[in-house]
């Protein structure tokens, strides 16, 4: 499983839950199980369900021989209603490592890396329909520019949008190579490689509706998780952790405060961290994906 991805911050993540060993938990991304592993230690008679929706990660998920460990191939947005299947209503705590994992990156059929030639595809769900090439290939010049600011904060989203679909008339783009070969003549000299994972990020984001799914997640996490129980969630671009940190800290993904008449904020989490957490040296040297992890934790209050 280590093969798989490395999971970063783990002793934070598990202190951040203070896991009750009878108690209920739910693994979000369960990716190559390192997370997952390590609440299972701390756990006597109590439950963890690990969600995932890549294929790859079932072969991870059935090597665990957890009575207490349940795995759902389903993305993460729909957690409550599976759990609901399950019979739970509640649990102590939820955890999620969001990103891609690093077998994912160095998969290269997958098409997540500029690293390797493969086709544009970057789904975590395989049998979801569309991909990176759909996406680049048939996506209007006003979405491509939208995709790229938004998503990827690319400094001159519309002029690489105008280039794509002036490109696309004459021939499909189809393979990392061939969107690489566009980028090259945008992105500054000696900066490329930070200019492709800027393009590539919303590429991710957009076929995998990354943003939404979060949004939704977070939508049910004060209906989920019962009063003291703990939310640990990791992100790994500023996208995320703006939602995340809207959501502790006010209530809401918008970031907008709903105060009562005595001025008080209605808001069901209690951030246990000020500041989100972050790797440290030793493991930042070990690990390179830890660099940009930030890692926040709040425990669910009375609204």
């Amino acid at each position: 499983m280590s093969e798989y991805h490395e999971p970063v911050m783990l002793q934070e993540c598990i202190e951040g839950l203070s896991i009750n060993p009878s108690g209920t938990y739910v693994d979000l991304t369960f990716g190559g199980g390192g997370h997952s592993l390590a609440i299972l230690e701390h756990l006597t008679d109590g439950r963890l369900l690990a969600f995932d929706q890549d294929q790859d990660a079932v072969a991870n998920a059935e090597a665990i021989k957890h009575e207490g460990f349940e795995f759902i191939q389903a993305n993460f947005r729909y957690c409550r209603k599976y759990l609901k299947l399950f019979g739970i209503k509640e649990v102590d705590g939820v955890l999620a490592d969001l990103g891609v994992s690093s077998h994912q990156f160095n998969k290269a059929e997958r098409g997540f890396s500029t690293r390797f030639d493969a086709e544009l595809d970057m789904r975590m769900d395989q049998q979801a329909e569309l991909t990176a090439k759909k996406v680049i290939n048939s996506y209007t010049e006003a979405d491509l520019h939208k995709m790229f600011g938004l998503y990827g904060e690319v400094r001159n989203a519309k002029t690489l949008a105008a280039a794509i679909v002036a490109a696309r008339t004459n021939k499909e783009i189809n393979t990392v190579a061939e969107l690489k070969a566009i980028l090259d003549r945008f992105a500054k000299r000696g900066r490329e490689n930070k200019y492709y994972a800027q393009v590539f990020q919303a590429l991710r984001i957009e076929v995998n509706e990354e943003m939404k799914a979060l949004e939704e997640t977070l939508g049910q996490m004060e209906a989920l998780i019962k009063i003291g129980g703990r939310l640990v969630v990791m992100s790994y671009h500023s996208l995320e952790d703006r939602l995340v940190k809207n959501y502790i800290n006010k209530g809401n993904i918008e970031g907008i405060e709903d105060k009562d008449f005595y001025g008080n904020v209605h808001k069901s989490f209690h951030a246990i961290t000020r500041k989100p957490v972050t790797a440290s040296e030793e493991e930042l040297e070990r690990n390179n994906r830890a660099r940009s992890a930030k890692l926040r934790i709040a425990e669910r209050q009375t609204s």
